[in-house]
């Protein structure tokens, strides 16, 4: 057997021998030892070729293959060097870019057409080749049949098409970094953060030791990088990397990654996409084809093998990309060698030493390498030319993706293509995500907050029924893009903050610790939360407010006297004893002359009472003639028409509005007055707001820092509350002002049964409320962007207006009760006023009860005549007579009524001043005025008056009218 195959390998090398001698077309191949199939399809296509005699007629091609170790640039050169020995018209060389820069420069020398394709190290993506030295003037022989690197292109259009601004790169070992110099440069010019992660050969051992390293935060933190990540690796390190970090638990379904690489098979996009969760874009180098097999294969003259073209043929499936650029390479050859042939331009190969030192080089190869260059072929890599500098200018890229979701096996679609030319063609939008989230449910954190969330009653053995404002905005996004959602009540029912251990509670641990997708209540976007989960845009606007009891009104039984203050009515009643003396005095010093029909007199009592009247606006009856006496009382009544006057005014004001006002009606006021207690809930957005406002040196507010004062008085234990709903209690029953969001201190105010409630707020919002998700969410972008379709179309606005009507029944800004505002009057404004006329009822009939006794008792002590002595023991007067002038004898000064004038023919009437000669024991004058008509003097009607006096009587005179 073994002389059987000596005796074949001989002849072989004498056919082989005498083919080579024969064929004047010889080429030669370097290929990396680790490429055998690189030799194969090397093989396949020449073979294909010398099958082909519309191409090379007669003539066959014949090759010489060496294999070299792609790091060792000094035997690829010794290899070359003994394929250019033997006589070739042809360099194909298919290792990487340390070895091919030495065969470029003995290219150069030697003048050999060097067709070189770059090939990277186990399939890691390519990086561009470092330029190498060259001769000044001298020309490049070397010509690059795979096209540049534009890996930093596509992944830049690729981030900037998704927004991305925060994301993380992992590249394997073997890829190099210098080439992605200039994208990390770009993303840097633009702001974005990226950081770099290399994955080691053993990622079981790497993803160990960071679970043996990190402490559970920054676990957590180094899951939210995982969340948005580019992957520069090869397919099979890309598989492994993520089982591992899938079956860790490091990436949830939300998470998104793209994998550039432009060797990515059909076989390994399946594999790739069945190992991830979450959504997946992956980008590969593309080869344009005709979808018609017969097309696909057929080549203007030539027909391609079968096996090779035909995308179901296994074979073609595991074809890799520098296998495609061999086999059209050799077909480039191939027709630049039939082009030769014909024009007659043939040079014979020449056999080159590259050791002799006056070594020439090859005559023919600067025609060859110009033929090379001038045409084109088409075949597996679409279409296969130079541009003048020695580059392939085709090359497509086509970006593919995935849905987000944790089915695995999902369907893949192919979102754009790319290419030097026209960029982009395409939208890498996730079109069934934006419009169609059927079959998606998500988990919702909530903290109840009228009237954001709120459960409804709830019967039983049904569950809970939640409703509000933020529920409603909820379920318009749901109705829209078709999912469907679980919602609870955050455990501790609290927001959340950051703890003294790192941690989050309330709302925000459980969206940070990934057991929710969704937060939803009255949650404002503040920094602090934005650095640990993704918001929405904001859905309303959010400002602080305060929430305040409206002042009860007392009942005032003496509002009556409210216009004028108690020194006023002290003046008032000291004014009026003043004015009544006065009087008295000037009439006492200067008597007035009173009219023989007068029946006033001028004492003190009756001054006193004449003065009271005329204030009053009643008048009174005793004249006064005096000149003095007059002038005072002038003075006197325009006093009183100004007094009553402005009385009347002011008492008309206080009692239609009833003026209660509240010192407090902004937050400015607030802060500035330290009587009334107010406060927040502990660790809540509120309390951070005015703490920030009021600590931080770049934002420092006076109006702040006076508020957090009073807030964090005793470290903020007397003032601040645990919940709303009991910030809105101690308001209700209590001297406590509530400092809480404005929204939902408006509606409170609004749906309180007393209105009892007033709400101040700042009218600047400087922040708002949104919807909080997992950082690096996939639902934030189509969440924002419905958002903002309800905002412009009017529908957020009328799902307000469900929870804030603008016809309130209560007044949320007044400080006054609505039943205290108005026309109407009340009893209770003139209790007093009744009081007083009751008291005077009472007053008078006591003081009448005292006059009758007073009169009773008096009568009974009165002597007769005959006891009565010729004078007076005491001065009395007329009134306390007990006879009146008709009950009095007619011992008028020993006058009777015959002895009165006779006055039988006169008209009139006459007035006598008679002494009688006792008058219970007074010395008094009787008046009798009589009157009479002319023939009729018996019938006279005497009207008499009794005045007393201490001096002598006056001097009876008769007055005839």
């Amino acid at each position: 057997m073994k002389v059987i195959l000596l005796l074949v390998a001989v002849f072989w090398s004498q056919e082989w021998k005498s083919a080579l001698s024969d064929s004047i077309i010889h080429i030669g191949a370097i290929f990396d030892e680790s490429a055998r199939k690189d030799d194969e399809v090397f093989r396949l296509a020449v073979a294909d070729l010398n099958l082909n005699n519309e191409i090379l007629e007669t003539e066959k091609i014949t090759f010489s293959v060496e294999f070299v170790d792609g790091n060792n640039p000094f035997q690829a050169v010794q290899e070359a060097c003994e394929l250019m020995n033997r006589g070739i018209l042809a360099l194909v060389s298919s290792i990487g870019c340390m070895s091919a820069g030495s065969l470029q420069t003995l290219a150069d020398a030697m003048h050999i057409p060097h067709l070189f394709i770059q090939r990277s190290p186990v399939g890691t993506p390519r990086s561009a080749c470092p330029p190498t030295s060259r001769i000044p003037g001298a020309d490049d022989y070397t010509l690059m049949v795979r096209p540049p690197v534009y890996l930093n292109e596509v992944i830049m259009q690729v981030v900037s098409e998704y927004s991305w601004q925060k994301f993380v790169l992992f590249y394997d070992s073997d890829f190099d970094i210098r080439g992605i110099e200039d994208f990390l440069d770009r993303t840097s010019q633009q702001g974005m953060d990226v950081s770099l992660q290399k994955v080691e050969s053993n990622i079981n051992m790497m993803i160990t030791s960071l679970f043996r390293t990190m402490r559970v935060e920054e676990l957590h933190r180094y899951r939210d990088t995982l969340r948005r990540a580019v992957l520069f690796m090869s397919p099979a390190t890309a598989k492994a990397f993520i089982t591992e970090v899938v079956e860790t638990n490091l990436v949830a379904f939300d998470c998104h990654w793209i994998l550039i690489n432009e060797e990515i098979s059909d076989y390994d996009l399946q594999e790739l996409v069945m190992k991830s969760i979450g959504r997946l874009t992956l980008v590969r180098q593309m080869f344009p084809m005709p979808q018609n097999t017969t097309q696909r294969c057929v080549k203007h003259n030539h027909r391609i093998n079968t096996s090779l073209c035909d995308p179901k043929s296994p074979k073609a499936q595991q074809l890799e990309i520098t296998n495609r650029y061999i086999y059209d390479t050799v077909l480039l050859l191939a027709n630049t060698f039939h082009r030769k042939l014909e024009d007659r331009k043939w040079h014979s190969m020449a056999s080159l030493s590259c050791i002799r030192k006056n070594s020439k080089p090859w005559q023919g190869g600067k025609s060859m390498l110009e033929t090379v260059k001038k045409f084109g072929v088409s075949g597996l890599t679409s279409f296969l030319e130079f541009t003048d500098n020695g580059t392939n200018p085709n090359i497509f890229f086509e970006i593919l993706g995935t849905n987000y979701g944790e089915d695995r096996g999902r369907g893949v679609s192919r979102l754009a293509t790319w290419d030097p030319v026209h960029g982009l063609n395409g939208t890498l939008t996730d079109r069934k995500l934006e419009n169609n989230m059927r079959g998606v449910v998500l988990r919702v954190v909530t903290v109840l907050e009228e009237p954001f969330v709120m459960v409804s009653e709830n019967v039983l053995g049904k569950p809970k029924k939640y409703q509000g404002f933020s529920i409603d905005v909820l379920d318009a996004l749901s109705n829209y893009l078709g999912f469907k959602y679980e919602i609870y009540v955050a455990p501790d029912h609290k927001y959340g903050s950051l703890q003294s251990d790192g941690h989050w509670n309330g709302l925000m641990g459980e969206l940070v610790f990934k057991r929710a997708d969704v937060g939803l209540s009255a949650l404002t976007i503040t920094p602090e939360r934005e650095s640990v989960v993704d918001f929405t845009t904001r859905y309303m606007d959010y400002s602080v407010g305060v929430l305040l009891r409206k002042a009860e009104r007392t009942v005032d039984m003496f509002a009556c006297l409210a216009p004028f203050d108690l020194s006023l009515w002290a003046c008032i009643a000291g004014t009026v004893l003043l004015v009544g003396i006065l009087v008295y005095l000037l009439n006492w010093l200067n008597p007035p002359r009173l009219p023989m029909n007068s029946v006033s007199s001028t004492t003190l009592y009756n001054s006193m009472w004449f003065v009271y009247g005329s204030f009053v606006q009643q008048g009174g009856e005793v004249p006064y003639t005096t000149l003095a006496t007059r002038m005072m009382m002038g003075v006197w009544w325009m006093f009183a028409l100004i007094v009553i006057s402005s009385y009347t005014a002011n008492l008309a004001a206080f009692l239609t509005i009833s003026r209660i006002e509240n010192s407090i009606q902004s937050l400015q006021d607030l802060s500035k007055q330290t009587e009334l207690p107010y406060g927040t809930v502990l660790d809540s957005a509120v309390y951070d707001q005015v703490r920030s406002k009021a600590m931080n040196p770049f934002e420092r507010d006076p109006m702040y820092s006076q508020m957090w004062r009073m807030i964090n008085r005793t470290g903020g234990a007397d003032n601040n509350i645990d919940g709303s709903r009991e910030g809105i209690r101690k308001v209700k029953y209590g001297r406590f002002g509530f400092v809480w969001d404005a929204a939902v201190l408006e509606y409170v105010a609004n749906n309180d049964e007393d209105c009892s409630f007033y709400t101040v707020s700042n009218n600047a919002p400087d922040r708002g409320y949104g919807i909080a998700m997992q950082h690096g969410s996939p639902y934030r972008d189509i969440f924002s962007q419905r958002i903002l379709e309800l905002q412009q179309n009017g529908d957020m606005n009328i799902l307000k207006l469900k929870w804030w009507p603008k016809d309130s029944p209560c007044d949320l800004y007044s400080s006054v009760q609505t039943g205290q505002r108005g026309n109407a009057l009340d009893i209770h404004s003139f209790a007093g006023v009744f009081c007083v006329l009751a008291a005077g009822v009472v007053l008078s009939c006591l003081i009448a009860m005292v006059e009758s006794w007073w009169s009773r008792r008096k009568g009974s002590r009165v002597p007769s005549k005959e006891t009565q002595g010729d004078g007076p023991s005491a001065i009395q007067t007329a009134d306390q007579c007990p006879h009146t002038p008709n009950e009095h004898p007619l011992a008028l000064g020993g006058q009777t009524q015959n002895q009165i004038p006779n006055t039988a023919n006169t008209t009139g009437s006459t007035t006598t001043h008679y002494q009688p000669p006792a008058c219970c024991d007074i010395p008094c004058a009787l008046i009798v005025q009589h009157s009479y008509e002319p023939g009729n003097p018996s019938e006279i009607t005497p009207k008499m008056r009794m005045t007393t006096f201490t001096t002598s009587p006056p001097t009876p005179r008769l007055y005839i009218q």
